[in-house]
């Protein structure tokens, strides 16, 4: 399990620049990241290196920050590999909320938001799916 920042942004030009800008300026490596918009506002969701240190820098620059339990998923980089975790999950009745990938070593890494978090995490432990920690992404 791994926490995720989610960041509330007005969707107006210019202000992903000023976001991210926060960020370079205080030595942030953002390592996964997606964005789901409406016409007025968005939800920037990632994963960065130092996650207190991005908390803290984001609400001291006045954003409206959350932090969320997910999952990182390592899998092999051929077709398929999706398919194989989103059956374990909806075999065991664990609904996914969202996902999106990265690629790290060569590997894809897919982070899942999930209902049931310690069910899921317990469950591909069990079925010995690579999960990926804070350290390792």
């Amino acid at each position: 399990m791994i926490k995720q920042i989610s960041v509330f942004l007005e969707n107006t030009p210019g202000i992903l620049s000023r976001f991210t800008s926060v960020l370079m300026k205080n030595n942030i490596n953002i390592r996964a990241i997606t964005v789901a918009e409406t016409a007025d506002f968005g939800i920037l969701r990632m994963i960065v290196d130092r996650i207190e240190d991005c908390v803290q820098i984001l609400r001291e620059n006045n954003y409206l920050v959350s932090v969320t339990n997910v999952l990182a998923v390592d899998i092999p980089d051929k077709p398929g590999a999706l398919h194989d975790i989103a059956e374990i999950l909806g075999e065991h009745e664990i609904n996914i909320e969202y996902i999106y990938s990265s690629i790290a070593k060569n590997e894809a890494v897919i982070i899942f938001r999930v209902g049931e978090i310690e069910k899921a995490l317990k469950i591909l432990k069990d079925k010995d799916i690579k999960l990926l920690g804070s350290n390792e992404f």
